[in-house]
């Protein structure tokens, strides 16, 4: 029996064509040049998990960053008639330069401007972390609520934090202020060191909803 090879001859044109779609096809799925070059390039930015940590006995605040100690400050807390509310919350804003009113007292940002020159608000209306006025009152009880710092700590920190960080507020000693802070910087007994309550009352920024006796500045 014969059999029969049949043999199709394709024209030149046609083969040419075939072998070109076929050596730039893969091409198509690769990337460029420029764009591996940009991947390879691009930074890489790790996730911090940042809190702040305040012990209204210590009267002073950490940063911690990945269960690391980075800062301690010293600070104003609340004083016996309008104590620091404790718990967890967050940064909501942050302001530079705030404006100050309160029942119709306006104080524009500068060194008369009783909450600094940073602002920032927590998720619980009306109170926020700022500076003072004030430096003395800075390590004792005399706030009308909110954390104040002074002025070079305030700066610090500000530039530290961002929108979102928890900020923990402890009342009593336990264990976790105990390793931030060490044994009790004041006595037990604090209470009667309290400062009388002559100082202003504090306020918070625009975006920030006023508390028990905040009231919000319009700009900032």
């Amino acid at each position: 029996m014969n059999s029969r090879l049949t043999v199709t001859i394709l024209p030149a044109v046609s083969l040419l064509t075939l072998f070109a779609s076929t050596l730039t096809a893969p091409a198509q799925n690769l990337p460029t040049a420029a764009m591996a070059n940009a991947a390879i390039a691009a930074p890489v930015h790790p996730v911090v998990t940042r809190r702040i940590v305040v012990s209204l006995e210590d009267r002073r605040l950490a940063l911690v960053e990945d269960g690391v100690v980075t800062a301690v400050y010293p600070v104003a807390v609340g004083k016996a008639s309008t104590p620091s509310p404790t718990g967890t919350f967050t940064i909501v804003d942050r302001v530079t330069n705030p404006t100050y009113y309160h029942h119709g007292r306006v104080v524009p940002a500068g060194a008369e401007n009783p909450v600094g020159n940073r602002w920032m608000g927590l998720s619980i209306a009306g109170y926020g972390i700022h500076g003072t006025n004030d430096p003395r009152s800075v390590g004792r009880a005399a706030s009308h609520g909110c954390i104040r710092l002074g002025r070079r700590d305030l700066e610090q920190l500000f530039a530290q934090v961002r929108d979102g960080d928890t900020v923990e507020i402890i009342g009593e000693r336990d264990a976790e202020t105990l390793a931030l802070f060490g044994q009790p910087a004041l006595p037990h007994n604090a209470a009667a060191t309290l400062l009388a309550a002559t100082n202003t009352p504090e306020t918070a920024p625009a975006q920030t909803a006023p508390g028990p006796e905040l009231t919000s500045p319009a700009s900032r």
